[in-house]
C-alpha cells in the first residue's frame, strides 16, 4: 500500500492535469500576423505627455531603425503585438539590467526604501529564509512608517512559506492577497489550481518598476560566475531582472492593480498609483502580460512574431525551453533562412524531467541550424532575448507550454540599439560559460537518454 499510494497519487494529479489543461490550445500566430495590416500605418507611441501624433511616432521608428540594420521587428512585429494587446509602446524610458540576484536584491531593497508613497510587490515565490525574512523586515518597517504595502504572492508557487510568515505581514497592516488559493475552502468562487500566478512585480511610488526571473529565496545569493564554487555546493542560479523609469512604470502598475481586483483583494488605500511620469530614458518599452484564455497569450504571440520576423540574429536564453510546434518551426525556418539563431538553456536544472523534455527538440533543431549552448557552473533560470539587435525582452516568461498556456506572466519589451547592446554582452559572458551542442556527438549518444527524453516528451505539456 505505501508502494501504490504515491504512484496512485501521481496518476490522479496527471489525470486533473489532462482533464483541466489538456484541450487548452495556442493561437495561430500565422493567421494573427496575416490579419495585422501588411503595412501598417506608422505606429502611435505613448509619451510623458500623452499619445504621440502620428508624424512624430513615425519619426522616432524612423530614427531607430537608422540606428540597425534593416530588420522587420520594428514595424511588422509591432504591428502584430499591437493588435492583440491594449498596452501601448512608450517612449522616454530609462531600463537598466540585472544580472543576478545579489544585484536585483540590492535594486529592490533602494526601491523600497526610497518609497514615501506606496510599495506593490508581486511574486511567484517568497520563501521564509534569510532572504525572505530580509524582505519582510524590510516590508513591515516601511509600513510602519506609513507607506502602504500592497502585495500578492502565488499560492502555489509559495506553498513551502507557513502561514504565519503572511499572517506576521496582514497583522503589520500589510494588504497580503494569496493568488488562487491551493486550499479550496479559501478559493473565491471557484478553485483554478491550474493557474498560477508567475508574474515578479515591484513597483515603488508608481515611479520604479522592476520585473525578470528572480524570486524571494536565497538560492540567488551565491554568484552566478563560473569560479570559485566550493566542492559539494548548490550550484548558483543565473536569472536576469530590469529596472524601468519612465511612462512605461504606469503599464505595471495598472497590471498589479488588475490582479488584485480579479483576485478580489481587499480595498486599496486611497494611494497616488499614478503619478505623473517624466521621461527618464530613450528607451521604447511595451508591457506585455500573459493571463490564461484563448485571447490573452500575449507572450507567446509576442515571442513567435518576433522570432518569424527576425532577419539577422536571434539569442535567446531559457530555463525551462519545452517550445511547442509553432515555436519550434519559428526557430527552423529562422536558421534556414541564414538568421543567426544561438540559444542557451540550462545543462542542470531543477526539474529532471524538464530537462530530458528541453533535449527532446535538439535534433530538429541542429539540423536546421539552430545553435544550441547549456550553460555549465550556474542553474539558469533566466528568460530573456536579443534579436536584430534592437528588440530584447526579460520577463517571466518560459518557454514552454505551461508559461503560455496556464500562468499569469509579464515581460517587458524594449526597442533600443543602446539595452541591446548590453543584452548581447551578457549573453555574450552567459555563452562562454556553456558548451555548444554539436550534432555529431548528438546523434552518437547513448540509448538511455534517448528514452528519457522520448518519455518526457510526452508530458511535454504538463511541465
Amino acid at each position: 500500500m505505501t508502494i501504490i499510494k504515491p504512484f496512485f497519487l501521481f496518476f490522479l494529479f496527471a489525470s486533473i492535469l489532462i482533464l483541466s489543461n489538456g484541450c487548452a490550445t495556442l493561437p495561430n500566430v500565422s493567421k494573427t500576423i496575416d490579419e495585422a495590416s501588411p503595412a501598417p500605418e506608422p505606429r502611435q507611441i505613448v509619451s510623458s505627455n500623452g499619445l504621440l501624433s502620428p508624424e512624430k511616432s513615425k519619426a522616432i521608428v524612423e530614427r531607430l531603425k537608422r540606428s540597425v540594420s534593416p530588420t522587420d521587428v520594428l514595424e511588422r512585429h509591432t504591428a502584430v503585438v499591437e493588435s492583440v494587446t491594449e498596452s501601448p509602446l512608450t517612449k522616454g524610458n530609462k531600463v537598466t539590467l540585472i544580472t543576478d540576484g545579489a544585484a536585483a536584491y540590492a535594486a529592490m531593497v533602494t526601491a523600497i526604501q526610497n518609497a514615501t508613497n506606496h510599495i506593490n510587490f508581486e511574486t511567484y515565490i517568497i520563501e521564509n529564509d534569510d532572504t525572505g525574512r530580509k524582505f519582510a523586515d524590510l516590508l513591515l518597517q516601511k509600513q510602519a512608517e506609513g507607506v502602504q504595502v500592497n502585495f500578492i504572492y502565488d499560492s502555489v508557487g509559495s506553498c513551502g512559506t507557513p502561514a504565519a510568515f503572511f499572517k506576521r505581514l496582514r497583522d503589520a497592516g500589510i494588504q497580503v492577497v494569496e493568488f488562487n488559493p491551493m486550499n479550496p475552502m479559501k478559493a473565491r468562487g471557484h478553485w483554478p489550481l491550474k493557474h498560477p500566478d508567475h508574474r515578479k512585480i515591484l513597483v515603488a511610488d508608481g515611479k520604479v518598476a522592476l520585473t525578470g526571473g528572480i524570486n524571494i529565496s536565497s538560492v540567488y545569493s551565491s554568484s552566478p560566475s563560473g569560479s570559485g564554487k566550493a566542492k559539494g555546493a548548490p550550484l548558483p542560479w543565473r536569472d536576469t531582472d530590469v529596472q524601468i523609469e519612465g511612462p512605461a512604470v504606469a503599464e505595471f502598475q495598472k497590471m498589479f492593480l488588475d490582479t488584485w481586483q480579479n483576485q478580489k483583494g481587499p480595498k486599496l488605500s486611497e494611494r497616488n498609483y499614478f503619478p505623473v511620469l517624466k521621461e527618464a530614458g530613450n528607451a521604447l518599452v511595451r508591457v506585455v502580460g500573459n493571463t490564461p484564455g484563448q485571447s490573452n497569450r500575449i507572450t507567446f504571440i509576442a515571442y513567435v512574431s518576433a522570432i518569424t520576423f527576425a532577419e539577422h540574429s536571434i539569442h535567446l536564453t531559457n530555463a525551462y525551453f519545452i517550445p511547442d510546434d509553432q515555436t519550434l518551426d519559428a526557430f527552423c525556418d529562422a536558421a534556414r533562412r541564414g538568421v543567426d539563431v544561438k540559444i542557451i538553456v540550462p545543462e542542470k536544472t531543477d526539474s529532471d524531467m524538464a530537462l530530458h523534455a528541453q533535449r527532446y527538440n535538439y535534433s530538429e533543431l541542429l539540423k536546421a541550424g539552430v545553435k544550441i549552448y547549456e550553460r555549465r557552473n550556474a542553474l539558469l533560470h533566466a528568460k530573456t532575448a536579443v534579436i536584430d539587435s534592437v528588440w530584447s525582452t526579460v520577463g517571466s516568461t518560459n518557454m514552454d507550454y505551461w508559461s503560455f498556456v496556464s500562468d499569469n506572466e509579464v515581460n517587458a519589451i524594449i526597442l533600443s540599439r543602446e539595452f541591446a547592446i548590453e543584452m548581447e554582452k551578457m549573453f555574450a559572458k552567459d555563452l562562454a560559460e556553456s558548451h555548444q551542442i554539436q550534432w555529431n556527438e548528438w546523434i552518437h549518444r547513448s540509448l538511455c537518454p534517448r528514452i528519457g527524453e522520448c518519455f518526457a516528451h510526452l508530458f511535454s505539456r504538463w511541465l
